[in-house]
């Protein structure tokens, strides 16, 4: 699957300044220790409603990560998946009257036009499940091969899940209590009280074919389609091997999404853990409660492109907010984007300025404290500011600190 267009990445003067990032798992801000490459995996959208502000977010955080990673000529790869083969995917179509292929066409090319409005650096390999099929296919004939699945029957129909108890790792990742795991499984496309299963929270690694239902020949595990998890485990370790650097998405993929991804590849492999960081953004709000399709309570980036709203005023709303805190989009916060937006292109148009090495210095720090983004954009606040009111004799800084806003921010002015 093609990927948009990729933007131009400024080179920015002075030292790159090694990444701090949370992670779930040891619950601890530390340094990234990437690979060379380093290897960055962000779960991708289920092509329906999008874009909303809540994908939004996601994606402009983790662009941050890849950009403060690459500051420096340093080399990412960086790999995502659309989930283009999903139970909701054909709900919603079927709701619609319409082809779930054509509905995922459809917004996958609505989603590829908001990144690239958005700014966001695209990955190397955006993979979607159906051209996906064998590596999927392939990693959970691997489970089955290491004796850690087993079958559940059902009118004929044989789905494999993966034995929990056999695989081990289950509650590294999130640190959650058994209720609150059956709970999330319930809510997050999980099976619970399916009878049969050893563990309620076993996911299902294979669904046996049924009517009116796409499906994939998969040899001995026989015609089906891949549980939600599999795909991200397969997808990650076909273009990333046996270990990842980093792997993000919303804090509602934390479980079961994520704890199971991490749990597959490990009992494939052997190797602990599978990403060296998993982090995640916070949800965003919207009228009192939680963006989401469920809801129907969405804001979408399209939306807002369509009324003339710039872009970069929305990326400037999304970065005024740290990413691990909770946070509710309102018309409020888009007219302080959009106003920011004329002050830094107004500061930093002129033919001179203060000098912007300290300001560049500071966005690099901010960002590299685990995305700071609040104080990054306080700083270059400041700085316009000064430009704006007493001015400064420095020729180049206007332009350098703005090639600094577009490479490390992702803010094209």
């Amino acid at each position: 699957m093609r990927a948009w267009p990729s933007p131009n990445v400024p080179v920015v003067p002075g030292d790159p300044v090694s990444l701090r990032l949370h992670d779930v798992a040891r619950e601890v801000v530390a340094p990234v220790e990437s690979s060379d490459p380093a290897r960055l995996y962000v779960c991708g959208v289920t092509p329906y409603d999008t874009t909303h502000m809540g994908h939004a977010a996601t994606y402009v955080t983790f662009d941050l990560v890849n950009r403060a990673l690459r500051d420096g000529a340093r080399a990412v790869t960086f790999v995502q998946n659309v989930t283009d083969v999903d139970d909701p995917l054909f709900e919603r179509a079927a709701r619609d009257g319409t082809d779930w292929r054509d509905l995922g066409r459809e917004q996958i090319a609505l989603f590829l036009e908001d990144m690239t409005a958005l700014g966001v650096i695209p990955p190397e390999h955006f993979m979607g499940v159906m051209e996906s099929m064998p590596a999927i296919i392939s990693a959970v004939t691997g489970l089955v091969e290491r004796g850690v699945t087993y079958e559940v029957v059902e009118d004929g129909v044989r789905d494999t899940y993966l034995d929990l108890a056999m695989a081990g790792g289950l509650g590294e990742l999130g640190h959650l209590d058994r209720e609150t795991m059956l709970t999330f499984s319930a809510e997050r496309g999980g099976d619970p009280q399916r009878p049969g299963k050893r563990d309620p929270l076993d996911p299902m690694v294979w669904k046996g074919e049924r009517d009116g239902e796409p499906a994939w020949d998969a040899g001995r595990l026989g015609p089906g389609r891949p549980g939600w998890h599999i795909e991200c485990t397969a997808i990650a370790m076909e273009h990333l091997g046996d270990r990842i650097d980093v792997q993000g998405g919303g804090t509602d993929l934390v479980f079961p999404h994520h704890e199971m991804s991490v749990v597959q590849a490990e009992a494939l492999t052997g190797v602990r853990p599978f990403a060296a960081h998993t982090a995640h953004q916070a949800m965003v709000a919207y009228d009192g409660e939680k963006m989401s399709k469920s809801k129907g309570n969405l804001v979408r980036v399209s939306t807002l492109r369509s009324e003339g709203v710039d872009p970069m005023a929305v990326r400037l709303v999304l970065l005024d907010h740290h990413y691990r805190g909770e946070w509710e989009w309102t018309d409020e916060g888009l007219a302080t984007g959009v106003a920011r937006l004329d002050r830094w292109r107004s500061g930093m148009s002129t033919d001179g300025g203060p000098d912007a090495t300290a300001t560049i210095a500071a966005v690099r720090d901010a960002i590299a404290d685990d995305l700071d983004t609040p104080t990054a954009l306080a700083a270059v606040d400041a700085w316009c500011e000064v430009s704006l009111g007493a001015g400064g004799d420095v020729r180049a800084a206007p332009g350098e600190l703005a090639r600094a806003v577009d490479a490390l921010l992702g803010i094209r002015l």
